[in-house]
């Protein structure tokens, strides 16, 4: 797969080859100073080196497609489907240190990381070809991606290395970090954001296609409002602030009326929409969804991945959730055998439909990353968290009105714990398969609790499935190509 050109969406500007190349593994080689002081010695140049960083999101599994096993078919969401093994590991959470889907994660969020500190050490230091005003703009835009990889990381794997500079040492000591606290990794990303949102604009003028394609002022406090809920003590007056300054900002994000036209693909860059990732198809296309959509669509015959569970679409059937679920999921027969959906050919299985056009494996969907409902509902937690359920309700109820639901019942707002579980359960029938779900169980402190209660049956035995999670699970595995290449590392507990 070719990745995105991004000309369109950053003024035109050619990518560096030996910037943006494709790296399955984390590059700590040093960076020679004189290649980087001859590459990268104007302002132009440092665009395409911010192009480069914006590449990371098409160009690494992670993005394309790993989000969603380590968030979706790992929780209560989605099976594995498909036929690989490693996959069948996140999905049952018996997930091996050596499982390449948490090492490629691993190694591409972390290439990302390193393209956007060189662009963050560059950018205060070139005079030719640039002004103020874009310099900080460059350095705001590069802090956003350090930050929302990072958080990425911290989700993923708990304390992690802060790599917060490009390494240009064979040091031992230098290249050999060792992991920090969630804390630390919290605030790093904290302090960048804070930073971030002061140097961006809300748009970059009336362009859609740009403005959803990169970092603004409302990306970073949307990123804000979410990290301050989900680090290890929340700060819920703060993830208030910051949301408020997403619904209220001069960019004017709105709820798209008809909710299907969010996956529709005729309306991408939308006004509900506040990041996504920018895909042309053909050359410039995604694999993705050719990964699990149905026969009918993707034009093969193959297991498909991602399969929907019996309980998501148990959650919107008890919801009567119509609009939604139509929205998220595709019933189609199918000539395999499913253990989770009839276990014979021709039964009716459900399909992972947000992202509809395959397109030969070059499909133009987009990927949300940020987008205004998500930010509601954060905001509805956080005032329920400050004791304002009520108000909390009110938004929700915003949520619900758009696809045609009743407000929430007396019994769902009577307290605070009756409003946690309301919300808890409105996030997941609006952002199902949107690599949302595993953060906000872990967030909620119920990810044992839900998997452990989950009715799953495996109908080639007719046995009901144990996935036996432990509080040690809610976390990966550090990569044990990781540790074996730096010491330094220590594995997280239980693995």
């Amino acid at each position: 797969m070719k990745i995105i050109n991004f000309k369109k969406y950053l003024f035109g500007l050619l990518i560096v080859a030996s910037f943006t190349a494709c790296d399955d593994e984390l590059d700590l080689e040093p960076i020679s100073q004189e290649t980087v002081d001859n590459a990268y010695a104007t302002g132009t140049q440092l665009q395409a080196a911010l192009t480069g960083v914006y590449e990371s999101f098409q160009s690494n599994d992670y993005y394309v497609w790993d989000r969603i096993l380590f968030e979706d078919v790992r929780s209560d969401n989605a099976y594995a489907g498909g036929d690989n093994p490693e996959i069948f590991q996140i999905d049952a959470i018996d997930i091996s240190t050596t499982n390449s889907r948490v090492f490629n994660a691993w190694s591409a969020i972390y290439n990302a990381i390193s393209k956007a500190n060189l662009v963050i050490e560059r950018a205060p230091l070139i005079e030719q070809d640039i002004t103020p005003d874009q310099r900080e703009d460059i350095i705001g835009q590069a802090l956003f991606l350090r930050a929302f990889h990072y958080y990425n990381l911290v989700k993923l794997w708990g304390g992690v290395p802060l790599i917060t500079e490009p390494i240009k040492s064979v040091d031992p000591s230098e290249v050999r970090l060792p992991r920090s606290s969630k804390e630390e990794v919290y605030a790093q990303i904290i302090t960048d954001l804070e930073m971030a949102a002061e140097m961006l604009p809300d748009t970059y003028g009336d362009d859609a296609s740009v403005n959803k394609a990169r970092a603004t002022r409302g990306a970073a406090n949307a990123l804000l409002a979410k990290v301050y809920a989900q680090k290890p003590s929340p700060e819920y007056s703060a993830v208030l602030d910051y949301a408020n300054a997403v619904i209220t900002s001069s960019a004017n994000y709105e709820l798209l009326e008809n909710y299907d036209f969010l996956f529709d693909g005729n309306h991408y860059n939308n006004s509900e929409s506040i990041l996504e990732v920018q895909y042309l198809g053909g050359d410039e296309g995604t694999w993705g969804p050719q990964m699990h959509l149905p026969p009918s669509i993707s034009g093969d015959t193959w297991r498909k991945f991602v399969t929907p569970s019996v309980d998501l679409v148990a959650a919107f059937d008890s919801e009567n959730d119509q609009i939604r679920k139509d929205a998220t999921i595709l019933f189609e027969a199918v000539p395999w055998i499913d253990e989770y959906w009839g276990n014979s050919p021709n039964s009716m299985v459900p399909f992972a439909y947000k992202w509809r056009n395959a397109s030969g494996w070059a499909s133009a969907d987009n990927i949300y990353l940020l987008r205004l409902a998500d930010i509601m509902l954060i905001k509805a937690e956080a005032l329920n968290e400050l004791g304002r359920p009520g108000e909390a309700a009110e938004v929700v109820n915003i949520i619900r009105e758009r696809v045609e639901l009743p407000p929430l019942s007396d019994a769902e707002t009577a307290s605070t714990d009756t409003m946690r579980d309301a919300i808890l359960k409105e996030k997941r029938l609006e952002l199902s398969l949107e690599a949302e779900r595993w953060s906000d169980l872990v967030r909620y402190s119920v990810a044992v609790e839900v998997m452990n209660s989950v009715d799953d049956v495996d109908l080639r035995a007719n046995q009901p499935v144990d996935y036996n999670m432990t509080q040690d699970e809610v976390l990966l595995p550090i990569p044990q190509n990781e540790i074996n290449r730096n010491p330094e590392l220590t594995q997280n507990p239980g693995y």
